[in-house]
Parts: C-alpha cells; structure tokens; sequence
C-alpha cells in the first residue's frame, strides 16, 4: 500500500457506495478524520474522542447489518477490520494522554490511506447487499466529475 501524506481529508463521490445511510455515516466518517488530521495539538484529545465515538457507532450499524443471518459468506473478517480500527483508536488515546499528539496525526493519516480500500472492497459488498435485501435492487451511484 502507498501511503500519502495528507495535509486535510475531504469527501469525494468516489466513496459512494449508493446506500444513503451508509453514505451519510461515511460522510461523517470523512469528516471526524480530516478534524483530527487538521486539530491544532491543543484540539487533537477532543477531534480523537470525536472520532473514536462516530466509529463506535458506525462500526456498530454495520456489525449488526453483518451479523444478519442471511448476510452472504458471513461479515467476520469485515468485522475483525472495525475491531482493529477502533482497538487502535483506542491505544492512540492513552499514548495522546501522554502528550504524544504526533501518534494522534500518524493514526489520522493511515485512516486516510486505509478507508478507500475498505470502503471500496468491504463496503460496498455490505451496501450491494442493504439494497438488494431493502429496495430488492442494486445500488445506483451518480458521482460528479471531479477536478484534479
């Protein structure tokens, strides 16, 4: 995996996954990251507890969505995923409450270079299948062109 150096994280329509309440949490998602990635060092123990409380409870809907029993193949390893995210969250907070804001920056950035991936190879498994059991459909995703 490349890893990039972000100076902020913004959302893109190339996150889409066309199911709006998956969508709207990784909205958020986007945004709880780019706070912490962007927090003064004085703001960094707050961006983080923002963000460890959004992944709680966005790791949360979609381990229950995964834990369905007619959810195909099973969610585990998807799960395992959230659960290493938020562990990490987790350790990240007790080396911040040590003044260490820099582990805070560095947890911030391998969100941004993990996400994509995961939205594009784990999510969207989860999302195709939301709308297929709600809509009994496939997703459908307008993206706007985007400017480099």
């Amino acid at each position: 995996m490349t890893t990039t150096t972000a100076e902020s994280f913004t959302w893109s329509d190339r996150y889409l996954l066309g199911y709006t309440a998956m969508d709207d949490t990784h909205r958020e998602f986007v945004a709880c990251v780019d706070a912490l990635l962007t927090a003064s060092d004085a703001q960094i123990p707050e961006a983080l507890e923002a963000f460890i409380q959004h992944a709680e409870a966005h790791f949360k809907q979609e381990n229950e969505w995964l834990a369905a029993p007619d959810f195909p193949g099973g969610g585990e390893c998807h799960i395992e995923e959230h659960e290493k995210v938020i562990n990490s969250a987790y350790d990240v907070r007790e080396v911040v409450a040590q003044g260490r804001v820099d582990v805070a920056r560095d947890y911030a950035q391998a969100l941004v270079d993990w996400f994509p991936g995961h939205a594009d190879y784990m999510d969207s498994a989860l999302a195709a299948w939301q709308v297929k059991r709600t809509h009994n459909g496939r997703p459908l995703v307008f993206r706007r062109r985007e400017t480099v």
